[in-house]
């Protein structure tokens, strides 16, 4: 039998084809390694002989051995060699043996050492044979550059092309020629121009030396943050060149141009940085393969991180060099250039703060500048409260308020309470007000139950079961199309907000009642009053009722101390049984103290305290009472601003409409028996309903218009038709509101207040100025007959009376 058949295929032509293809591109790589690597050995090798050459040529050999003689030694070879006969001698015979006298020998040897003669030649024989490791001069190789040329195609297959070029290098400037040729030329050929030093320059030459570098400085930033914010994908490295310039040593443009770049920065991170909080990578989405575009936006995001961070981070730094007067080594920037530089660090960072509150390193920002509200400097103290005012006014969900709120009351723990009033004052801002939700409340109202599984198979159809899946499934993609926070997080962060911010203000007023906190936390707890807890309500009453005893508080402490009281009673605390009477008549006997100076602003607590006690606990309130206050506020009304008259009377409007029966004081009969007493601070015993609100019109004479037309609406019974009612404008705007509108904080009156008319009586007006058609005519014959009237002798009467 013949040798057994291969099952095996033959390989197609194709096939084949195929494969000497993959091999030849394999041979063609393969070459192109070899080359690169011969190349690159052979540079090593030229390196290590350059360095072993320039090594060897250094080096001197030194001698073999060396030693050290006596002082009796150095005399007697000194005697030895001049009793030698030298005359005798040549010179070279001399030099031979003074030659010799430096050699190691028996007579030359230190005998007071035992080491042997040639330790130190066993030991340092190595010393040839390290020459021999130095490697001979080779014939150097020029380096080639391989270049790959389109390959050809024949019958064989395909035939790779390449050719080799040799690379050119600069020849080397050879020092050894040009400093022999230097030296011997004349001292005339060298002329070295000293810089001219700042001290010898003129101001005027150095102010034009600044503003030229300065201009060439603010170009280079200018082109930079351009070239970044046009396409910050791919020249977000630039950031790093950018905020190199934040270095400047020049110290003429040092301060002014780190000022620019930490201000160009500061812009451009507004601008480029995105809508959302970046994270760093996982190990295992680092070690997976991404798209193009993702690792690109990743590479963009990393970037973007870093150089922000290592941007704050200068920033905190300058801060930190100006509060610790730190003088740096480089004399670049003054001391006394530290507070401009950190007054421009702090206004980029309420920025970044105000701007981004949702990217990275946020409350880093919050951290730094919390302790800066506290500050004796004036400026910086004003930026910081604004921003964080600002922050917590457009805070909607409440997470960045947190932070703060919680940053702010560890830095007043830790200082024992002693802070300004501002920082305290920044927490008034905080959009809390919008939050109803009263414990009692929640707490009896009925649960809502959920279904379970079984209860849904036991109650609904299978077609009510499929309807009621696709309906949850709906309302869950709606919300997350929606993406908007969840009504149940709000609450509860602003919830956690008010137990921190309370917690401050009780804890201010258990231990520093005498601080000058208290304003500040009375206005805290006046603005949250309808947000604290029934529990709580009976002790805050009886400490601000004990506040106001004493009588060491303001006007505007014991005004905010009535405001917190009534904004508790108009709120939850309606299911109290407290008459506030003192508090009326605190506030009654306060009112006589506003005037149009600067307890003009306090107008405003006085307006929302009115709204409190009279208009919203109406049904609380006496007559007698109601009268009494709109009495004594019609009087205030004669002597403060235009804006505050204009609040009062809208205060007065509304008490009469809730009170119908007020309109008792427009009446000028006496009504009831005894007299009016304005002295008395009691508003239920002053018998306001036996007087009239004369004062209405003496305003409708008040030279501002919106005044004029209050007093004339309220002296017509404020009616709500007719000629004497008021506009759409004025008829649905509160008294605060309208204090505010009409305020004149600008040093203007808002409407304009018209000019006096000329009372100038020598001109008279040419036309018809009397209504008497008749008594007009004579008149005009009067003025235009030409008759010259005779004058008038008064003294011949006179003479004639006495005589007679």
């Amino acid at each position: 039998m013949g040798p057994r058949r291969s099952n095996k295929r033959r390989p197609t032509f194709r096939r084949l084809l195929k494969t000497s293809n993959v091999k030849l591109e394999n041979k063609l790589k393969n070459r192109t390694l070899k080359q690169q690597n011969v190349a690159k050995k052979q540079r090593k090798e030229q390196k290590r002989l350059r360095q072993a050459v320039k090594g060897a040529t250094a080096d001197r050999p030194h001698p073999l051995e060396t030693y050290k003689k006596r002082p009796e030694e150095e005399e007697d070879e000194e005697e030895f060699v001049e009793t030698l006969p030298t005359d005798m001698m040549d010179d070279d015979d001399l030099h031979q043996m003074a030659a010799m006298a430096t050699q190691a020998s028996f007579v030359t040897r230190d005998l007071s050492s035992c080491e042997p003669v040639h330790s130190r030649k066993k030991r340092k024989s190595d010393v040839v044979r390290s020459y021999e490791k130095i490697p001979r001069k080779m014939a150097r190789m020029e380096e080639k550059e391989v270049i790959h040329l389109l390959p050809i195609k024949d019958k064989t297959g395909v035939i790779p092309q390449s050719v080799e070029r040799v690379i050119e290098k600069k020849p080397e400037q050879e020092d050894d020629g040009s400093g022999e040729d230097a030296a011997g030329e004349p001292d005339e050929a060298v002329i070295e121009v000293e810089p001219q030093t700042s001290v010898d320059m003129s101001p005027e030459h150095l102010e034009w030396l600044r503003n030229q570098k300065l201009n060439r400085m603010k170009v280079s930033i200018s082109s930079l943050a351009a070239i970044i914010v046009s396409d910050p994908f791919n020249n977000i490295k630039r950031l790093k060149e950018l905020r190199a310039m934040m270095m400047e040593a020049d110290p003429m443009v040092a301060v002014t141009v780190r000022k620019l770049v930490m201000v160009s920065l500061m812009e451009i991170f507004k601008d480029i940085v995105p809508s959302y909080k970046i994270r760093p990578l996982t190990a295992t989405e680092k070690a997976a393969k991404v798209k193009k575009d993702t690792h690109h936006l990743r590479e963009f995001e990393e970037g973007l991180v870093s150089q922000y961070k290592f941007y704050l981070e200068d920033l905190e730094q300058t801060i930190k060099d100006w509060k610790q007067k730190k003088k740096k080594r480089s004399q670049a920037v003054a001391v006394e250039s530290y507070r401009g530089l950190a007054e421009v660090a702090v206004r980029c960072m309420c920025e970044l703060l105000v701007s981004l509150p949702h990217f990275n390193f946020h409350n880093n920002i919050i951290v730094v500048l919390v302790p800066l509200m506290n500050e004796s400097t004036r400026t910086v103290l004003s930026m910081c409260c604004d921003a964080f005012k600002k922050l917590f006014h457009e805070d909607k969900v409440g997470v960045t308020s947190l932070a703060s709120v919680r940053v702010i009351s560890g830095l007043i723990k830790s200082l024992n309470y002693n802070v300004r009033p501002e920082l305290l004052r920044t927490l008034v801002s905080l959009r809390i007000k919008e939050v109803e939700l009263k414990k009692d409340l929640q707490a009896s109202a009925p649960v809502k139950k959920f279904l379970t599984n079984k209860e849904k198979k036991k109650n609904l159809s299978r077609m009510q079961r499929k309807w009621k899946k696709a309906e949850e499934k709906l309302e869950k993609e709606l919300l997350e199309a929606e993406a908007s926070e969840s009504k149940e997080k709000k609450i509860r962060l602003h919830t956690e907000i008010l137990n921190i911010v309370f917690l401050v203000y009780f804890r201010i007023l258990k231990k520093a009642q005498r601080s000058v906190l208290l304003p500040a936390v009375l206005e805290g707890l006046a603005n949250f009053a309808h947000l604290i807890n029934l529990e709580f309500f009976d002790d805050v009453l009886n400490v601000l009722q004990s506040f106001i005893q004493s009588g060491d508080l303001t006007t505007q402490e014991t005004l905010h101390c009535i405001q917190t009281v009534f904004t508790i009673l108009s709120g939850q605390g309606d299911v109290l049984t407290i008459d506030p009477l003192n508090f009326y008549t605190q506030l009654y006997k306060l009112l006589l103290k506003l005037h149009a100076g600067k307890s003009n602003e306090d107008t405003v607590i006085v307006l929302r305290c009115l709204d409190s006690m009279l208009t919203r606990r109406r049904k609380q309130v006496t007559l007698q009472r109601a009268m009494a206050f709109v009495k004594r506020l019609s009087t205030v009304s004669l002597h403060v601003m235009p804006s505050a008259a204009v609040g009062i009377l809208a205060a007065n409007r509304a008490t009469m409409n809730s009170f119908s029966k007020c309109d008792f004081l427009l009446d000028n009969e006496v009504q009831g028996s005894g007299f009016y007493l304005p002295e008395l601070n009691e508003p239920e015993h002053c018998n306001p309903q036996n007087t009239a609100l004369w004062e209405l019109h003496t305003l409708m004479r008040h030279y501002h218009p919106i005044v004029r037309q209050f007093a004339v609406h309220l002296s017509h019974g404020a009616p709500s038709e007719g000629s004497a009612a008021l506009g759409v404008e004025l008829s649905r705007r509160s008294p605060v509101d309208l204090f505010e509108d009409y305020s004149t904080k600008n040093m203007t009156f808002n409407p304009a207040v018209g000019t006096a008319g000329s009372k100038n009586k020598d001109n008279f007006r040419v036309g018809s100025l009397l209504m008497d058609a008749e008594l007009q005519k004579q008149v005009d014959v009067a003025m235009t007959s030409g008759t010259k009237h005779k004058r008038m002798n008064f003294h011949s009467n006179i003479n004639t009376t006495t005589t007679e």
